[in-house]
């Protein structure tokens, strides 16, 4: 072998524990069902007695004679094309609604009644007319893609997650509507399930000639490659619990996520806005529609905005109001969001739109006809926020602490009756214990909970100290028979924590769990409790991820993002004792990066040379992200075609690959 090609090998061993892309797990087949007995198998279970109790009791608190959402969710059906299945480019299936078909009729034991309704909500699909001019494609992933009728094409809000999606709802308006170009493309924010499927419905050519214009609001780029990417690898694996990825669908599995039926797969692209909104008030007219824009960040997204429609007097919401509670906190992990803010926007809204609306619709879920109910609905969408952020603090400044917040806050029935307003998607429970977490952080100040012991040291000692794991699981079946789940799961994780091989504890655990979901309103918790119900039965399952960082999201990625991403791998003490210099040159981009990692830290910085590099190395950043994501052509073809200059020591490269970990996709979450 060359010295050129040994080098092309070391390089690509160094290369490879730098990599970016982060995957999470698939479904895998799912768990037999079985019979009812706690913690004496394995199997999935039916509802219990309890269950059947909680989940009638509160049917028994809610308006379930209040039906005018499902007129809502039919109305301006112009076509319910059968079966609704995509297949991803790559030949898999990117969404089949058929999966949920199961979803009719009366509420099975095994599912909250509330999130029932919520589900059959969520079926319906198709193309619907909002108005003559504006038309919406539902069902077809997680979020609405909407489309207003311009003078020459299509303006086209939030295309989808995927290209597969959008592409495939693009095709319905067209072959139902008449074909006509996509003038336009609205992002209204920077979450996935708003611009994910952008290729679907335009090209980068069709953007660089004018033809396509996108707008987005001020920072969408930034906020759309950065809020998964530094912690992406753990938000994946918590998304697969929240949008149940690893559990099948069905009366004992998945059936909605709140706030659309699920998550499509397949490819996930971005194209850079051409116009930026900063400003509220901000006039746009795009293809012959006037628009008026609401600059609203840091509130549902980082980045985000709502619009008004003249022509039409449409109002579109983007996903600050919906058809469920939404998350001031979101349980894949994020950055709080304040409700304060959140609430203050659509205050606005309505102060600026008010007197001229008369339908309001989103991103998700169904819109909202006539003055009097529009405003009334994002009226109380807006003390829905308000009042989880305003009662939170008021009973923190009493002293009380997030679990008892949690336990204490409630509703006044003039929001609680409203099914806009359910536990769908966020919850009382975890919105308020988030408020508390953005004002005052983790600690609730008790001293007691300021250093504990690591989990799996104090589950031994509480183990121990409560007479042995045979007699903490004799006692949490007897808690378990009398409908005590809460105290079950949180008891019986000390067992599994202490002795993670204990089948007993693990299985009465997830029995715990499991009618935990089966009691949950809310799609996310479900999700949560059955997918740790079972992995706490079947182990992880080491499937293949799916692609989080594509290819156009990490060509957005600033080049000092992607050396952010590289500092979080970096194993700070295996890294301890070096002092390595790199200077990393863009070709393309005509930028000099200086990179150091020293006292186990990797510090980077643009412009500037060093006197005393141990390594220099010139390729195009596109060439190195393809290195680095794993796409494009490998180290050892690079260095073949004189792609990578080097200069210094080439081990220095080999060195400093080993200092970075390769995150593992499907680490344990409900087992030490």
């Amino acid at each position: 072998m060359s010295r050129r090609m040994l080098f092309g090998a070391m390089l690509a061993t160094a290369l490879a524990a730098m990599a970016l892309t982060a995957c999470a797990p698939d479904s895998p087949p799912p768990a037999t069902d079985g019979g009812f007995t706690a913690a004496l198998n394995p199997d999935r279970k039916p509802a219990t007695d309890a269950t059947r109790r909680t989940n009638s009791a509160l049917a028994e608190t809610l308006p379930f004679d209040d039906d005018a959402d499902f007129d809502r969710a039919r109305r301006g059906l112009v076509a319910a094309p059968t079966p609704v299945r995509i297949m991803a480019d790559d030949g898999s299936v990117a969404w089949d609604l058929d999966d949920f078909a199961f979803v009719e009729g009366e509420a099975p034991e095994t599912v909250n009644p509330s999130l029932w309704r919520q589900a059959r909500l969520n079926m319906n699909h198709g193309l619907f007319e909002v108005v003559d001019g504006i038309y919406q494609v539902r069902g077809y992933d997680l979020s609405n893609i909407s489309f207003l009728r311009g003078d020459k094409g299509w303006i086209v809000i939030d295309p989808l997650i995927t290209v597969e999606a959008a592409r495939a709802a693009l095709d319905l308006v067209n072959a139902t509507l008449g074909e006509r170009p996509v003038t336009a493309v609205i992002y209204t924010h920077s979450h996935v399930d708003h611009f994910g499927g952008v290729r679907g419905v335009t090209t980068p050519e069709a953007v660089a000639s004018g033809e396509t214009r996108i707008l987005a609001p001020e920072g969408f780029s930034h906020h759309a490659v950065s809020e998964n990417v530094l912690a992406g690898n753990v938000m994946s694996r918590r998304a697969g619990y929240m949008f149940g990825r690893l559990i099948d669908a069905g009366p004992r599995g998945r059936v909605d996520s709140g706030l659309g039926k699920g998550t499509s797969k397949g490819q996930i692209s971005m194209l850079d806005p051409t116009d930026i909104i900063s400003e509220t008030g901000t006039r746009l007219t795009i293809d012959g529609v006037e628009m008026v824009f609401q600059y609203t960040p840091n509130a549902e997204a980082p980045a985000e905005m709502m619009f008004y429609l003249p022509k039409w007097k449409a109002f579109c919401a983007a996903e600050e109001a919906n058809a469920v509670l939404h998350n001031l906190y979101t349980l894949r992990g994020a950055q709080v969001r304040n409700g304060r803010d959140w609430a203050r926007w659509l205050d606005e809204a309505i102060e600026l739109f008010g007197q001229d609306l008369d339908v309001v619709f989103g991103s998700h879920h169904w819109p909202r006809w006539g003055r009097a109910e529009a405003l009334d609905y994002l009226a109380k969408q807006r003390d829905l926020c308000r009042y989880i952020h305003d009662q939170t603090l008021r009973m923190a400044n009493q002293g009380m602490v997030p679990g008892e917040i949690a336990e204490a806050i409630k509703l006044p029935e003039s929001l609680s009756q409203e099914w806009f307003n359910r536990d769908y998607y966020g919850t009382m429970r975890h919105n308020s214990k988030a408020t508390y977490q953005l004002y005052l952080g983790w600690f609730d100040g008790n001293p007691a909970h300021l250093d504990p012991l690591p989990k799996s040291e104090s589950a031994e000692r509480y183990v121990e100290w409560m007479g042995g794991a045979d007699e903490v699981v004799r006692k949490a079946r007897e808690a378990f028979d009398r409908g005590e789940y809460r105290w079950v799961a949180e008891a019986v994780n000390h067992v599994v924590f202490a002795d993670p091989s204990n089948d007993q504890a693990r299985w009465l655990q997830a029995d715990a769990l499991e009618q935990l979901g089966y009691q949950s309103e809310s799609g996310p918790w479900r999700n949560f409790y059955l997918t740790a119900a079972f992995e706490l039965r079947q182990g992880v399952v080491e499937q293949p991820g799916i692609e989080t960082a594509s290819p156009d999201i990490i060509s957005n990625m600033s080049s000092e993002m992607i050396f952010d991403v590289m500092s979080v791998r970096l194993n700070g003490e295996r890294a301890a004792d070096a002092d390595t210099v790199l200077m990393v040159i863009f070709t393309d981009r005509k930028e000099r990066w200086v990179v150091e990692v020293r006292n186990g830290v990797m510090h980077y910085r643009e412009g500037s040379d060093h006197p005393d590099p141990d390594l220099t190395l010139q390729v195009t950043r596109a060439d190195f992200l393809g290195l680095l994501s794993g796409q494009g052509d490998g180290a050892l073809s690079l260095v073949s075609d004189g792609r990578i200059e080097l200069e210094g020591n080439p081990l220095t490269l080999v060195t400093f690959g080993r200092f970075f970990d390769a995150f593992p996709p499907n680490f344990e979450i409900v087992r030490p």
